[in-house]
């Protein structure tokens, strides 16, 4: 029986090397909170609340989650006693939504519980492979020139699937010449639920381009308007922001809302629910890849055990650590060589928090 004796969050403010533009706002720099979770015996699990700063991307941000983890979370699970990451989970689930928040405890739970049972994170999720596939995912560039660069450059790197962020204004003409440049990489478009159900025709050409996927065109709820493009699309639509749930996978298999999923960490709550829709899915015959909110090595390293998984069979948003930091919050940084990242086999989650730089970056602690 595991019982949790003490909790540390920390407020851990990072430089990013490139600035990172979407459709709906600009990141030169990430504040994320790392959670730490001790059991009676001294052993402690890290995990990382991955949140946006502002209410963009999802509700929640970087104050809410602090809230939420500070006034709600960090009370459930001081003195819980589990034998299984899936049972705290349960209790975690008292808190509705705030799947940010969440997931970072959850995290921390998994990585303690495989560093007591001597095993990998990977292996403890149910990961098969020794290494996994790295994609890479770009922001809009102030030019199409600029971007062709910055797809050049991690073409170069090995990277073996290109994400371009699109948003109105920005969509077809630069992934068209990004095409016409770089015709044999597999590219796949993200527009964050930039396009209205009624604006199509964007779509309509973009499915010329030979692309791997196109996510999320639509708002998040609107899971009738993407079935309804999905009918008139060769490509496959896939679903990031619009599962935050396994319930929300169940509603848009059954409604044919997408081809394609995007499971991600932080958004659906945790590493529980992601393996829980990456059985969904693979029983349904969907396709997954991992996706990334920039995560800093805590979280990059629980998105590689998770895409160790059998179902991931594309690309996974696992690119290394120096795509987004010149120094990152572990020891040593994810690494991606020749487009794969090695799954560690040690026990845990592979990756050690530097704690002297973690006291450098600290700007909030409890």
């Amino acid at each position: 029986m595991i019982r949790i004796g003490q909790v540390e969050l920390r407020r851990v403010r990072l430089p990013l090397v490139h600035e990172f533009r979407t459709s709906s706002h600009a990141k030169r720099e990430l504040e994320h909170i790392l959670v730490a979770v001790t059991d009676q015996d001294g052993v402690t699990g890290w995990g990382e609340i991955a949140s946006p700063s502002g209410p963009f991307y999802s509700a929640e941000t970087v104050e809410s989650c602090w809230a939420v983890a500070r006034d709600h979370l960090k009370p459930l699970v001081l003195g819980a006693e589990w034998e299984h990451p899936g049972e705290l989970a349960l209790l975690l689930g008292k808190v509705r939504g705030n799947q940010f928040a969440r997931a970072g405890f959850d995290m921390a739970a998994w990585a303690l519980w495989s560093l007591r049972n001597g095993t990998s994170l990977a292996r403890a999720l149910g990961g098969t492979r020794e290494r996994v596939a790295a994609g890479v995912s770009l922001g809009i560039e102030p030019s199409v020139d600029a971007l062709v660069e910055q797809v050049a450059l991690r073409v170069r790197e090995g990277y073996q699937r290109v994400k371009l962020k699109i948003a109105p204004g920005w969509d077809v003409e630069p992934v068209r010449a990004v095409r016409s440049i770089f015709p044999a990489i597999p590219i796949h478009v993200d527009a964050n639920g930039a396009y209205s159900s009624s604006e199509r025709d964007v779509f309509r050409e973009l499915d010329t381009l030979g692309l791997l996927m196109i996510e999320q065109p639509f708002a998040p709820r609107d899971f009738v308007g993407h079935a309804a493009l999905q009918e008139v699309l060769e490509t496959p639509i896939c679903l990031d922001e619009s599962v935050e749930e396994v319930d929300d996978l169940v509603t848009a298999l059954r409604l044919g809302a997408g081809r394609v999923l995007n499971i991600k960490v932080s958004r659906m709550g945790g590493l529980t629910p992601a393996v829980r829709a990456h059985d969904l899915a693979v029983a349904e015959g969907m396709p997954v890849w991992c996706g990334g909110m920039h995560e800093f090595g805590i979280g990059r390293a629980a998105n590689v055990a998770l895409s160790s998984l059998p179902g991931f069979t594309l690309p996974s948003d696992v690119s290394g650590s120096d795509k987004y930091y010149a120094r990152d919050v572990t020891t040593e940084p994810v690494v991606c060589r020749s487009g794969f990242v090695t799954v560690p086999e040690v026990s845990g989650m592979g990756w050690t928090p530097d704690l002297s730089f973690l006291e450098e970056r600290t700007i909030a602690r409890i």
